[in-house]
């Protein structure tokens, strides 16, 4: 199982006819702060966060690091596509020692319904593909989150289970490219 953050990341943007996935800048402040205290896009993620506190913590350019991509639409910030390994005690998994890799995102409610998640998880899992081959790659979204289940799917991950988790049933599917 690769570390993420040893990954070689792209060395250019990643580019789609309509968007482009890369890396965080300072301009990209405001947008983060909309994602992380919107009600809208946190309905299934716990809810909205405090905004102060996040003016607060959060750093000059936000989400720097391997495994963050933000989404560029005209060259604004319109949503995240991370990586991350999911952590061994969740429930969740398909390595028996956990760690799987997982996809997230988060779009600005000013984006959704356009394909642009589904275009850029795209493209994501694509570069995943080519970076770290025959890696399997896990998502787990609310099952109530009925559009995030659809784009799981739409995106070709094959529901592994369900379970409860966070006081709400989660579901919980793997992509590969023998999907």
């Amino acid at each position: 199982m690769a570390d993420l953050g040893r990954v070689m990341w792209p060395s250019a943007p990643l580019r789609t006819p309509r968007l482009v996935l890369r890396e965080s800048e300072a301009r990209d402040r405001a947008a983060y702060v909309e994602l992380l205290t919107s009600s809208q896009v946190r309905t299934y993620l716990g809810g909205p966060r405090p905004r102060e506190d996040i003016e607060r913590a959060l750093p000059a350019v936000p989400g720097r690091r391997p495994g963050t991509f933000v989404v560029d639409h005209s060259g604004e910030m319109i949503g995240l596509v991370t990586f991350d390994r999911r952590d061994p005690a969740r429930p969740g998994r398909i390595r028996p020692e956990g760690g799987d890799a997982e996809l997230s995102y988060m779009f600005l409610p000013t984006a959704w319904g356009r394909g642009y998640a589904a275009e850029a998880c795209e493209a994501a899992l694509r570069w995943f593909a080519g970076a770290l081959p025959g890696e399997s790659v896990v998502l787990c979204t609310q099952a109530a989150n009925d559009r995030s289940v659809r784009l799981a799917v739409k995106l070709g991950f094959t529901e592994v289970e369900r379970f409860e988790e966070f006081d709400a049933e989660q579901w919980f599917g793997v992509w590969s490219l023998t999907n």
